[in-house]
């Protein structure tokens, strides 16, 4: 009898110990929101104890509304419990593959896991993201973790300036920047659920560490990340010299957010890409960007606005993007199959000759360029020795005034206000030579104004003129509309020189014979009147330095001066010099028809060279001689009135006036008219002109200055 009593107390006894506990019986849900549904708070002790409340309706509707209360909230052992409890463990149910035991392994060695290990409070957790008691499928739209919701859920804590800065996260602003990108705009303005939204690139659980080799936004691993959608693109891209770089291992091979950016990935083709994206180049081609820049493309891309630099030829324009190749390479943009298509995408007319211009020609490797350092090299001497040389003539002139003021400044002065209140006149420039001069002066500030900014393009100041202007478009068509205005001006020249010749016809031939004499014309070409240096010239220029020395009296000119003779013909050599180079840029396919095309590399150095001569010596050389000497400051009206005071002839131009009165031809020049009552208005035109010149010289200077500082 002993055996059955001993086999049923242990059958009972081992059926008590599998029957569940006496406080799982008693802690029901009902129980739990008897103080945690609409309650705040509870009197415990004769106290109010604040209690965390929720809406049993969304947690009923939940995909754990089935559950118990202390399934999760597994360290209540009593109803009426402490307030500091372990937090709730998802992972004592996710445990098996039904419940996503990957989620909690995955979590486990994430970023945000580790985190948490480690002691960061604030890392994410499951709630943060998937909610606490009110949890619904992630494909519901009602889900924070749904893909249409995502982006905000993240940036929660990853567009909090607190957490951002506690946890020194690199990108402080990825939430507006996702929103703003083509991936954000697509999937939340468009609603188009395919568009990647966060966990699509950092993964779901296991969002890693860029520099974590297993996370999918790891370099090695970018390519293939973005290939989930960009299928296409992953395989052109895995072809091109970048690809392979990559495959090999090579840290330096950039990949797709490299070029794309992380989380502000805009359209391709749009001008604002165009322009960042040779930023990005240049990170790893500091040295092509460099001499890019140098070119028209890099200049108006840099002083452009986005609309603009959407139709300038950035680095991808030419090398490829995703398809990048060595020219070696049959199938590379570059290589001789397919070069002249390239260019024929903003040149239509390009041909064979076109393509051998030099995009990123760097004209102080003597090396590689061996032709364009000689170029160079001539034009940096020929500036430099116009510079010395007029700068040493005009320097040693200035000393010579001041010291002659200082030591009789009464004279000086008196001198002067002679000189302009003289009613004797003489006429010295023709109403048409003062039309001439006029285009001249308003074609050149145009050029200037619109051309140095290019040559200057990493100021400041040609950022703000160009933008004042309009961008490079405009700048572009109003520089060549002083072009043609200089042409123009040229040509009317050259047309009056032929009418004064054909008029003046009888003058080379015998009087008796009517035959033409050579001895005639040279005495005519040579003569005072001419602007043709003559052997006199170079006397006067030896008179005038002994002058500056105190060796000497000062010299009498005649009509012409030798200083303005070398004006004179510097127009000759920068039309020809400046407007043939111009020409080049301005038409490229049809020079290069019967051209190579590195011509235009020499045109560009040519142009922007000579270009900076001119504009150097006008507002310098040529400024101080014509209006900045004392006794002429601060501006001589006879090129805009077309006459000289007769003291004025007597003090400088002796040697015409002379002239004149020995020939009986000083009555034919001499004039008596209105020209005080306007003077007031040229003398502002004028005023504004070369306050214009002046103003540009600074920027000039100060541009040249600070690049010089730079390097």
């Amino acid at each position: 009898m002993r055996l059955p009593i001993i086999a049923l107390a242990m059958a009972f006894g081992l059926a008590g110990a599998l029957l569940p506990s006496p406080a799982a019986e008693i802690i029901s849900n009902t129980d739990c929101l008897d103080c945690h549904g609409d309650k705040q708070s509870r009197k415990v002790n004769g106290k109010e104890v604040p209690l965390e409340a929720f809406a049993t309706n969304l947690f009923k509707a939940s995909v754990h509304g089935k559950l118990n209360c202390v399934d999760c909230h597994t360290g209540i052992k009593e109803a009426v419990h402490e307030s500091k409890l372990p937090p709730p463990q998802c992972v004592s149910c996710h445990t098996t593959p039904s419940n996503h035991v990957q989620a909690v392994t995955q979590y486990a060695t994430s970023i945000h896991g580790v985190s948490r290990s480690m002691g960061s409070s604030a890392a994410a957790n499951c709630a943060d993201c998937h909610g606490s008691h009110n949890i619904i499928p992630v494909k519901l739209p009602q889900s924070p973790v749904y893909k249409l919701n995502l982006p905000q859920t993240c940036a929660k804590c990853h567009s909090n300036p607190g957490l951002s800065k506690e946890y020194r996260m690199r990108y402080p602003q990825v939430a507006a920047q996702y929103l703003d990108s083509i991936h954000g705009r697509a999937l939340i303005e468009k609603g188009l659920i395919v568009a990647p939204s966060c966990n699509d690139c950092h993964g779901v659980h296991d969002i890693k560490r860029t520099v974590d080799r297993s996370a999918p936004i790891n370099p090695a691993s970018v390519a293939k990340t973005c290939g989930k959608c960009h299928v296409k693109v992953e395989e052109v891209y895995n072809q091109s010299v970048h690809g392979q770089l990559l495959a090999k291992g090579d840290k330096r091979a950039p990949s797709c957010n490299d070029c794309h950016t992380a989380h502000e990935i805009e359209r391709p083709h749009s001008g604002h890409f165009k322009m960042a994206s040779d930023k990005s180049c240049g990170r790893c081609h500091a040295d092509r960007l460099e001499h890019y820049r140098d070119t028209y493309h890099g200049k108006a891309m840099a002083l452009g606005k986005p609309n603009v630099a959407a139709d300038v030829a950035a680095c991808f324009d030419c090398h490829g993007h995703h398809d990048v190749l060595p020219p070696s390479n049959p199938a590379s943009r570059l290589s001789t199959n397919n070069i002249v298509h390239t260019c024929q995408q903003c040149h239509p007319k390009a041909n064979v000759g076109f393509t051998k211009y030099m995009p990123h020609a760097n004209p102080m490797d003597s090396t590689n360029y061996p032709g364009l350092h000689a170029v160079f090299m001539f034009m940096t001497t020929l500036l430099l020795c116009v510079f010395a040389f007029f700068g040493g003539h005009t320097a040693l002139w200035l000393v010579r005034s001041v010291y002659l003021y200082m030591t009789d400044s009464k004279t000086f002065r008196e001198a002067k206000i002679k000189t302009e209140k003289d009613d004797e006149m003489f006429t010295r420039f023709a109403p048409f030579e003062r039309f001439l001069h006029v285009l001249v002066v308003t074609s050149f500030l145009l050029l200037v104004i619109t051309g140095m900014p290019l040559k200057f393009f990493y100021t400041d100041w040609a950022r703000f003129i160009f933008n004042l202007i309009g961008g490079p478009d405009v700048a572009r068509i109003l520089h060549r509309f002083g072009a043609i205005i200089t042409f123009v001006y040229f040509t009317l020249h050259l047309l009056e020189m032929a009418a004064h010749a054909w008029t003046n016809r009888k003058a080379v031939c015998d009087p008796a014979t009517g035959k033409f004499q050579l001895k005639r014309l040279l005495c005519v070409m040579f003569s005072p009147d001419s602007m043709i240096p003559t052997l006199q010239d170079l006397k006067d220029f030896v008179a005038h330095n002994r002058w500056f020395f105190g060796k000497g009296p000062r010299p009498q000119f005649d009509r012409w001066t030798y200083w303005e003779k070398f004006d004179y013909f510097s127009v000759f050599w920068g039309v020809a010099i400046i407007g043939f180079s111009g020409l080049v840029m301005w038409f490229p396919e049809f020079f290069c028809r019967f051209m190579p095309g590195w011509i235009i590399n020499v045109a560009l150095i040519v142009h922007s060279d000579e270009a900076l001569l001119a504009a150097g010596f006008i507002f310098t050389i040529h400024f101080f001689n014509t209006h900045f000497r004392l006794e002429k400051f601060p501006m001589d009206t006879v090129i805009f009135s077309g006459r000289v005071s007769k003291t004025e002839m007597l003090h400088e131009r002796r040697s015409w006036y002379d002239r004149l009165v020995k020939e009986g031809r000083l009555d034919q020049h001499r004039i008596k008219d209105e020209w005080m009552r306007w003077s007031t208005i040229a003398r502002s035109f004028g005023y504004l002109f070369f306050g214009t010149g002046v103003i540009l010289l600074i920027l000039i200077v100060y541009a040249m200055a600070s690049r010089l500082l730079h390097h």
